[in-house]
């Protein structure tokens, strides 16, 4: 009975937070099937761990460092593996995603931004746009909150100068 009950909670849990498990795929993963894919890695990674999970930590920081470690890891794995050719461009248009759909340019400029970035800078504009506090960044990444702050500023100005060239048409990011 009392894997039912925990199965149950992982269960609710997981759809509470599907939200930030959908945005952690759609900032990884550029094609729908892709997004699909690290979402089910993510959701298999969660329950191997989930018996584990201590309550320490809040279960969105716990269920953010999985996420992101999973999918940085599938990144890595994906990277490692031999590319078709033409396979290396891109697709410049953000993927279409409920959240997303409805937004404006400057936000399609931001998120083309954001894709130029390695996986730790993605990683830490999503926390960030999620007004996660550079403590929980710390939880979440096992980054010193200090450097944290750093990279922050660097990522900012980075993102920047990336918006800037694409709105004047100079975008060779």
């Amino acid at each position: 009975m009392q894997s039912i009950v925990s199965q149950d909670e992982f269960v609710k849990l997981v759809y509470q937070h599907q939200s930030m498990l959908y945005k952690v795929c759609s900032l990884y993963c550029a094609s729908a099937q892709d997004r699909q894919d690290l979402f089910q890695e993510i959701v298999i990674q969660l329950w191997k761990s989930y018996p584990k999970f201590r309550g320490e930590s809040k279960f969105s920081t716990w269920l953010y460092r999985i996420a992101l470690n999973t999918a940085i890891s599938d990144l890595r794995k994906q990277k490692n593996q031999p590319t078709v050719p033409g396979s290396e461009s891109f697709p410049e248009e953000i993927p279409e995603v409920q959240y997303y759909r409805e937004k404006d340019e400057q936000i399609h400029q931001l998120y083309t931004a954001i894709n130029h970035l390695t996986e730790v800078e993605k990683a830490l504009v999503m926390l960030y746009l999620e007004d996660k506090t550079y403590h929980e960044m710390e939880e979440i990444l096992g980054i010193h909150e200090n450097n944290l702050r750093v990279k922050m500023n660097r990522i900012k100005e980075k993102i920047r100068k990336l918006t800037k060239e694409a709105a004047y048409g100079t975008g060779h990011a």
